[in-house]
């Protein structure tokens, strides 16, 4: 457990999924929880000293005293990691938005800042009044480096050849780093941001499936026009069974209207298939793109599949119309026909009498 003094005090907490590199391989992330937890900044006035702390139940999760020798570096939009060559490791952060990343970035170094000017204040009082370190640099033994919890840490000072070593360890940390996977970092991040929005994709998930009994519902209504014009293709063909002109466009509209039933049918066997995928969970932002794309292009169809019924039922009426002028010109024929029979009949009529009187 961690213990922390009374005079010690957070100066900034968020919360973050918590990483260290594995001491066995120094290449890939282990993550120390499986859910996001809170990490804090501490000032202790005592010490005068700075950490991030991360608490886990009752263990220490972070534990890290901030240096001037300290960088926070951001290796993706949501994940940044830190060296701690007192601890012997590499922590990594997971954010839930690249703004807490940066948040934490810039608190970071605003505190290195502080700690760095900790550190000069402390030397230079330490040297006001204790003449005897003013010896020269091959003179001096290298300290040991206490650990940030030990007893005597606010007693702690460093000689020329201590920070040589640190510098040293230091390179080796980076040198580490940059032989890690950056693409398992970054993957690493973006699971965890995925598993944050997971809650975005149910809810975008019963959204397509409202939308799927819209289109059912739609489908149903297209169904039925297209039963209404079967109905009406069926009168043309008992009423004009003498035009071959019109049994040609009555073949075209049986075609179209097969055509139709038949897309029909097969939008309907695909959102059957969204419906019974909608108890699955999707894993990744892609599936939902994908999902939202096969919708609009039902929408684009459902859309085309209503234009073609509308030219269906125009291309019917233009025919009704072009049946009912072709009865009226028949008709009108008819009438003429009767005219000149009857003024035939009437020059028979006068022939025979004409031959009648000779």
């Amino acid at each position: 457990p961690v213990h922390f003094s009374c005079r010690e005090q957070p100066i900034f907490s968020t919360r973050a999924h918590v990483f260290q590199i594995d001491p066995a391989t120094k290449r890939n992330w282990i993550p120390a929880s499986k859910h996001a937890l809170t990490v804090s900044y501490f000032y202790d006035a005592t010490r005068n000293v700075y950490r991030i702390i991360s608490v886990g139940g009752t263990k220490a999760i972070i534990n890290s005293t901030i240096t001037p020798n300290m960088t926070f570096t951001k290796t993706s939009q949501k994940f940044g990691q830190w060296a701690d060559s007192r601890a012997n490791t590499v922590y990594g952060l997971g954010f839930a938005s690249e703004q807490h990343l940066s948040q934490f970035a810039e608190k970071f170094q605003e505190v290195k800042e502080a700690a760095r000017l900790a550190r000069e204040k402390s030397q230079d009082k330490t040297e006001l009044t204790n003449p005897a370190l003013n010896i020269t640099s091959h003179q001096v033994l290298p300290s040991p480096i206490i650990s940030s919890n030990g007893p005597g840490e606010d007693k702690l000072f460093r000689s020329q050849s201590a920070d040589v070593e640190i510098t040293t360890e230091k390179e080796r940390l980076k040198k580490m780093l940059s032989e890690g996977s950056v693409s398992e970092v970054q993957w690493e991040a973006e699971f965890f941001s995925l598993q944050d929005n997971n809650n975005k994709l149910v809810a975008a998930l019963h959204e397509a499936n409202a939308n799927v009994d819209q289109w059912k519902k739609q489908l149903a209504a297209y169904q039925e026009e297209t039963e209404t014009l079967r109905q009406r293709v069926a009168e043309l063909e008992s009423q004009g069974a003498h035009d071959s002109s019109s049994e040609n466009n009555k073949e075209e509209l049986s075609q179209t209207l097969e055509e139709l039933e038949l897309l029909i049918k097969a939008k309907d066997e695909e959102i059957q298939m969204l419906k019974s995928q909608k108890c699955g969970r999707w894993e990744a932002e892609g599936e939902r793109e994908e999902t939202l794309q096969k919708l609009q292009e039902l929408e684009a169809c459902n859309a085309e599949l209503e234009q073609r019924l509308h030219l269906a039922e125009q291309t019917l009426a233009e025919t009704l119309a072009e049946r009912e002028k072709i009865q009226n010109e028949v008709t009108k024929v008819a009438e003429i026909m009767d005219v000149k029979i009857f003024e035939l009949s009437e020059i028979r009529q006068g022939l025979a009498k004409l031959v009648e009187s000779n």
